[in-house]
């Protein structure tokens, strides 16, 4: 078994499917894993937890406990799973939790890449590009929780860590194959403890994969990982597709709470749809109690079977325009609007699931967590996926997820996603 250990729940969705997608059985538990959550029958096992933002020394615990959790139930092999735009603060979270886990697992080196180019991420002459613009000229710029301010791989890492201990292998090492590959990481044996190989393709990461596929720990993103489970499928002769869960049907809701490009994107479409919709405005009631008290009533209120079913789902969200968030951030505080929302929207969750919804789609990382905590869901299978690194989660007691990163998916996966049921 490969332990993966996610600093978000999108994330983790996003490189359990990654796994699953090489014919590798997957299973994700959320949150600290409780006796049992992990299936010794998991080929990968992830455990998505949320240390992104957090203070590094909470980080650094939660990650030890879930590496420990991983390696009791039989994984042989660790990867911390982050964003592949290294989102993280200039002290951490990426660095502290990749030293911990290697004193746990006695690495002496560690391989670990962002890359994802099925996501637009690659990494060229050690800088981090965002669909081919330097990660310090992307969007990732003015991001309200973690500004990236810089694109150099090396830099950013040695920032976080005690001393400065990276170095970058050139694309041009990597495109001669995994033996250059291994060849260059013995060359930077002694002070260098993680290696950050460029990558600028799939193929570039399957030999990066292939150099470091005995290691006890790696660190990346989904398109590393998704890599690696190639080289291990490969090993073991897994030619056949992991075995899909039993599907369920059921209503279906939309919840997001994600303010990007994209989710904007589709929930115009949901509206374009016709589909019913109820925005939480957070200037208006700021306690969230009242707030998602008002979204149930109003779910209550739905007169037609089709409006509240599985061929209408309804929307219920928290996204604003840059402009408008803005606004809000302002007069409430980011924190404070954040968590007004994020509360209302886990009672909105709950109230849902006590009126039978079965399915829940979710926008946004945060979203996702909070609406898996509310419904108590510890652990799940990776099923089909709705869109690109966006899979369907089959959780005990008929509940099935769909978490999508903020970014992820075409304009229409909200409508197409809510109106039919996982396969």
């Amino acid at each position: 078994m490969i332990g993966i250990i996610a600093d978000d729940v999108t994330g983790g969705t996003d490189v359990a499917v990654a796994c699953r997608r090489q014919g590798l059985r997957t299973g994700i538990v959320f949150g600290a894993p409780s006796p049992g959550a992990i299936d010794a029958s998991w080929d990968v096992a992830v455990v998505a937890l949320k240390t992104r933002t957090i203070p590094a020394a909470d980080a650094v615990a939660q990650s030890l406990s879930a590496a420990e959790a991983l390696l009791a139930a039989g994984a042989t092999q660790l990867y911390l799973k982050y964003c592949s735009t290294f989102d993280s603060t200039a002290e951490g979270n990426i660095g502290p939790v990749l030293e911990a886990l290697a004193a746990l697992v006695g690495a002496d080196r560690v391989v670990t890449t962002p890359s994802s180019p099925e996501h637009g991420r690659t990494v060229e002459a050690g800088q981090l590009l965002v669909h081919g613009t330097p990660l310090a000229e992307s969007p990732m710029r003015d991001h309200p929780l973690t500004p990236m301010r810089d694109s150099d791989l090396v830099r950013l890492l040695d920032g976080q860590l005690p001393a400065p201990a990276s170095a970058a292998v050139p694309l041009d090492v990597v495109r001669r194959g995994p033996e250059a590959v291994q060849d260059a990481i013995s060359g930077l044996a002694g002070a260098v403890h993680y290696v950050l190989p460029d990558a600028v393709t799939d193929d570039d990461l399957v030999a990066i994969a292939r150099a470091s596929a005995d290691d006890a720990l790696w660190g990346g993103a989904a398109g590393f990982a998704g890599a690696l489970a190639r080289v291990v499928a490969e090993q073991r002769g897994d030619a056949a597709a992991a075995p899909t869960p039993p599907s369920a049907a059921g209503r279906a809701v939309v919840l997001a709470g994600s303010c990007s490009r994209r989710t904007l994107e589709q929930i115009d479409a949901m509206l374009d749809a016709g589909r019913p919709s109820f925005r939480l405005d957070a200037l208006r009631e700021q306690d969230p109690t009242r707030l998602a008290a008002a979204a149930l009533a109003w779910y209550d209120g739905l007169e037609s079977t089709s409006d509240s079913g599985a061929d209408g789902a309804p929307l219920v969200y928290a996204s604003l325009p840059p402009e408008q968030l803005h606004r809000v951030q302002e007069l409430l505080g980011v924190a404070e609007s954040a968590a007004i929302l994020e509360s209302a929207l886990s009672l909105v969750a709950q109230g849902l699931r006590e009126r039978g919804v079965a399915r829940f789609v979710t926008a946004g990382g945060e979203t996702s967590g909070a609406v898996v905590a509310a419904l108590g869901v510890d652990a799940g299978e990776i099923g089909v996926e709705a869109a690109r690194g966006v899979p369907w989660i089959h959780a005990a007691d008929g509940i099935r997820l769909l978490l999508k990163s903020g970014n992820f998916g075409e304009p229409d996966l909200l409508v197409t996603a809510s109106a039919e049921a996982p396969a």
